[in-house]
């Protein structure tokens, strides 16, 4: 799954770099898990690892979660469930419930003064924002289910180890500025295929404004695990391999990319 910070909030990121990341997997995570473990779709503690990036194929800011979620999880009586009908979550709820979450976190914040707000911005501003986003219909995106979750977890490092771009990426710079190639996925053939590639040029200080505004700041966590994934949920992870007939991770067999790797970066243009 992939949530995507609403364009509204995006003045607010970069004052607020730390606080907003944090917010945002609060968010994801108290959504999918509220949502999970209710009976009327899973009932059950799934495991989830989520990483965050924050640039698109322009480098321009676009905060977004990409989240590796099991296809099912722990029930409260330590049973496995599969999720039904192969379906994880119904795409129009997940929306609701993480735009309702993340809008309250950050209303909290501003009606506290613990965000700080651009100089051309007052928290009645924020607050007004807010509301504007609220009418939206937000970026959410619900993958189908991959065969091999570790072919999906070797992407995801991959992604998030290149940075921002790499440098097969960088076609030429001179003193004054830097052209790139990028993916642009609005001109993506309605027949399917590889996006075009389109060159792009910008002045040498706005190429490094937009890198340099990618790194987190010190102690910031940049991929999390939740539930089943997380350091106190190993013993339930565990017994639910055991249930499902698996073995240890470390005896799975090597990771392979996704079926189509590009999918996962669709959300980033």
């Amino acid at each position: 799954m992939i949530f995507t910070l609403p364009a509204e909030l995006r003045p607010l990121w970069p004052w607020n770099f730390k606080l907003l990341a944090d917010t945002l997997f609060q968010a994801v995570r108290d959504t999918l898990f509220l949502l999970l473990e209710d009976p009327r779709h899973l009932g059950a503690r799934p495991g989830m690892i989520a990483a965050l990036h924050t640039w698109g194929r322009s480098l321009v800011l676009h905060p977004h979660l990409h989240c590796l979620i099991t296809g099912g999880g722990r029930s409260p009586e330590g049973t496995w469930k599969s999720v039904r009908n192969g379906f994880l979550l119904p795409l129009a709820v997940v929306r609701v419930i993480f735009r309702g979450k993340l809008l309250s976190l950050v209303e909290g914040l501003i009606r506290r003064g613990e965000l700080r707000l651009p100089p051309d911005l007052e928290a009645p501003g924020a607050l007004a924002l807010l509301k504007q986003s609220a009418r939206k219909k937000w970026n959410v995106r619900i993958q189908e289910r991959y065969e091999h979750g570790r072919g999906v977890v070797s992407y995801l490092a991959r992604y998030l180890r290149g940075g921002p771009i790499k440098n097969s990426r960088l076609v030429r710079h001179d003193e004054g500025s830097v052209t790139f190639r990028y993916a642009s996925h609005r001109d993506t053939p309605t027949s399917g295929g590889a996006p075009p590639q389109r060159l792009m040029t910008l002045p040498m200080a706005e190429f490094l404004n937009r890198f340099f505004s990618h790194i987190p700041p010190p102690g910031l966590q940049v991929v999390r695990a939740y539930g089943l994934y997380c350091r106190t949920g190993q013993e339930a992870l565990a017994q639910c391999r055991e249930q499902l007939g698996g073995t240890a991770s470390e005896d799975l067999p090597p990771p392979r990319a996704p079926a189509d790797s590009s999918k996962g970066e669709t959300v980033s243009t």
